[in-house]
């Protein structure tokens, strides 16, 4: 972890929204320290975000079975598309989750402690929020995990790993204190630099319940029931209730190379309005083709584009690369408004906002934790609201939802499974917007039961990340401690 001083200063890059729009202060500089709380709090979201629709979301995209590559891109992404561990851990050429994440987790430990030295409970309880956050992203893709010594810079060059089962409980706690700050906070300022909620706290509250409604959900296989229902029991006491919106950040994004929306500018258009080159080669999978087809799901037309009046997918793993059906002119590429002329779809501006958590995530954790009788409320309700919520974002009409909801192989009412319906859906709705949820479902429950890799001579599926050569470097002590270090090792919540 030495390196993550190296990255205090990047806060300067995108410190707030004036400054992530127009920066040319040297990111080395020692100048941090003269940000405002706001300029700092803004940059950590900004950059938070930027790692949930970058880098996560991208892994979810091929780990969840929703993306694949056409014959043109084969060679792309060729790690994740054979679930090679030791090449994504890559000091040089990997993933750095890990680096990315603890980078984050410092930014908001020191918006914390500015914060309470200031005696100002809005940042402390937005930044003790953000933390939780990302402790229980980290635990998801590594298991243990340092906590108590973790983004200590110097002080704690080695830091001692904690049970991932611990950390979890501990981020909850975190999350949970959050709350109680907010709950203390005056009145807001107008430039608060909170470029998500524009500091709300009742937003803030609800959005931290849901999170932790999500990380208690996924302990909903391991026979940890007291806990959970000790939580719940607190989240109730709360009284604020679950996420009712999408928690979005939007810093301002301009039509200027690096500061489009980011997940615009990787994966359709860049600045001169050239598509990049994942979209010319990311397609959707053969399986989720088939999925929406036979749902009659009208979110299809609203995600990709036909060719030749239909819809046409890939393998995940490139097993055929050689049929020229995979090939680029005859698969599906994502829609976007340069194709159908109108705002739709996954891709609406160069200026809309990122997505952290959605208003229909939120509703399907509380679909699935009432129809398990962990709190109260429809199941039925909790689910249509959410297939009607991911249908508004993707602009479908009314009429349209009406009758997707309507049908016997959609109706939750109708389902021989309920929880395996209500995760279907949810596997739908989350398509690219939210695409690691999709593979944490999957580790947690078995479903939906999309393929693995067709790639040759792969076997498994992954089950988490392997801790990076960063890490193994500089705490390699650690590492080795915490026994099997393998792609296919399942953390504590993966049963």
């Amino acid at each position: 972890m030495k390196r993550y001083i190296s990255y205090i200063f990047l806060l300067v890059i995108l410190a707030s929204c004036e400054g992530f729009l127009d920066v040319n202060e040297n990111p080395n500089a020692p100048i941090v320290t003269n940000l405002p709380l706001s300029a700092k709090l803004s940059g950590a979201l900004v950059s938070t975000v930027n790692q949930e629709t970058l880098q996560i979301n991208q892994i979810g995209g091929f780990w969840g079975g929703y993306w694949g590559t056409n014959n043109d891109g084969a060679n792309l992404y060729f790690d994740l598309k054979t679930y090679n561990g030791p090449a994504i851990r890559s000091q040089r050429e990997g993933i750095p989750v890990w680096e990315n994440g603890f980078n984050n987790v410092l930014y908001f430990k020191l918006i914390q402690k500015e914060a309470e030295l200031a005696n100002n409970h809005f940042y402390m309880g937005t930044s003790k929020i953000m933390q939780g956050w990302l402790f229980l992203r980290l635990v998801d893709f590594y298991g243990n995990i340092p906590f108590d010594d973790a983004a200590q810079g110097n002080e704690k060059l080695q830091p001692r790993y904690e049970d991932g089962q611990i950390v979890y409980q501990k981020a909850i706690n975190l999350i949970t204190s959050g709350i109680l700050n907010l709950k203390q906070s005056g009145p807001i300022p107008a430039t608060n630099g909170d470029v998500m909620f524009q500091g709300n706290v009742d937003n803030w509250i609800r959005f931290a319940n849901t999170v932790k409604l999500r990380a208690l959900v996924r302990q909903s296989e391991v026979g940890n029931d007291s806990y959970v229902q000790e939580q719940l029991a607190l989240i109730s006491q709360e009284g604020s209730g679950f996420l009712n919106q999408h928690a979005q950040v939007d810093p301002g994004y301009l039509n200027t190379a690096g500061k489009m929306n980011p997940f615009w500018e990787r994966y359709y258009r860049d600045v001169q309005g050239n598509a990049t080159a994942n979209h010319q080669n990311i397609r959707p999978t053969t399986f989720l083709i088939s999925q929406l087809q036979d749902r009659n799901d009208p979110r299809l037309t609203k995600l990709f584009q036909p060719v030749n009046g239909e819809f046409k997918g890939v393998i995940f793993g490139n097993s055929d690369a050689g049929d020229p059906a995979f090939e680029r002119v005859n698969t599906s590429a994502f829609l976007g408004p340069a194709e159908n002329g109108s705002p739709t779809g996954l891709f609406r501006s160069h200026n809309q906002a990122s997505m952290m958590m959605s208003s229909f995530e939120s509703l399907f954790l509380q679909a699935e934790a009432a129809q398990r009788g962990w709190i109260s409320g429809s199941p039925a309700d909790f689910y249509n609201r959410a297939i009607l919520e991911s249908f508004q974002l993707l602009t479908v009409s009314a009429n349209e939802t009406s009758q997707y909801i309507g049908q016997a192989e959609v109706a939750l009412e109708s389902a021989e499974n309920p929880l395996h319906r209500i995760i279907g859906q949810k596997w739908l709705a989350l398509n690219s917007i939210n695409s690691i949820e999709a593979w944490n479902d999957y580790r947690r429950l078995g479903w939906p039961e999309y393929p693995a890799t067709a790639a040759s001579g792969v076997i498994g599926r992954p089950f988490r990340l392997m801790y990076p050569e960063t890490e193994r470097g500089t705490n390699i002590e650690q590492v080795l401690a915490q026994g099997n270090d393998m792609i296919n090792q399942k953390i504590w919540w993966n049963r």
